[in-house]
């Protein structure tokens, strides 16, 4: 299960190619449809999956992300259906990593042991929990690790060397490479200065990293991998297409796919 994203790595160095990893609040607008929807995601050329379990207090997340838990939640997500949906897609696609989003309350209101368990069981690869800054994070990383699941870091733009060597030396996966500080969406401009960063990291021997925070065209994308970047995020863009076409279905999936399509091509 840890190889995963090193295998998908090292296929897409092959081909030449970044990663394309499209985010996703798990159960938004409810469990029948978030299933069709990852599916589409990954039918229309996404290169692994980040997921969300619906919070009710997302703290990093801008209002689209915010509204994505909110329907999920009235559809009645609880964590246990969304390991359920997880469970379903990594039976019908064995080889795609799969990385969950979270917040700490999640992981902590019945025990860290038991959420990494379950984690595990239905088929998850790695775990980003977003509002533990790197200093208080042993705790999670501890667990992770015993359990086979791969820690991810936030790498802030403007981190220290002594951070960025901190997270290299603990991240396995890949680093979620921050464009920008703030919260997540697509109406504030990317911020490119990533070269430095990308530097240190690779002489600190990290693993691959994602960029994130407001990754919504082609040119983005495009931009970003001119850099050594390993791949990719894009969040707010694709859960706009979910909201934006609530009452067509058809018409969801397919724009969905379409985006996912365009994003996965600029990548090569």
């Amino acid at each position: 299960m840890s190889n995963r994203y090193q295998f998908l790595f090292k296929q897409l160095k092959q081909k030449n190619e970044r990663a394309f990893v499209p985010f996703v609040t798990l159960c938004d607008p409810n469990y029948d449809l978030s299933l069709k929807i990852v599916r589409t995601l990954i039918e229309s050329g996404a290169d692994a999956l980040e997921l969300g379990l619906p919070f009710s207090d997302p703290v990093a997340d801008g209002l689209v992300i915010q509204q994505a838990s909110i329907r999920a939640l009235k559809s009645g997500a609880s964590i246990d259906n969304c390991f359920r949906l997880i469970e379903t897609i990594r039976k019908e696609y064995p080889d795609i990593p799969i990385g969950l989003l979270v917040y700490s309350n999640l992981v902590v209101c019945n025990s860290i042991e038991s959420f990494y368990l379950k984690a595990k069981n239905a088929g998850v690869d790695s775990v980003l929990i977003a509002d533990v800054p790197f200093l208080e994070s042993q705790p999670f990383t501890n667990e992770a690790n015993k359990l086979g699941i791969q820690p991810i870091f936030l790498a802030p733009p403007n981190a220290s060397k002594k951070l960025l060597k901190s997270i290299a030396s603990e991240a396995k996966g890949y680093i979620y490479l921050l464009s920008r500080a703030g919260v997540t969406g697509t109406d504030v401009s990317v911020e490119m200065p990533i070269t430095n960063v990308l530097k240190q990291l690779s002489d600190y021997n990290a693993p691959p990293s994602l960029l994130g925070f407001g990754i919504s065209n082609t040119n983005q994308v495009e931009e970003a991998i001119k850099s050594d970047i390993g791949g990719v995020i894009s969040g707010s863009a694709v859960v706009s297409i979910i909201a934006k076409n609530l009452e067509n279905e058809s018409k969801l999936i397919e724009q969905l796919g379409e985006f996912i399509a365009d994003m996965k091509q600029a990548t090569r």
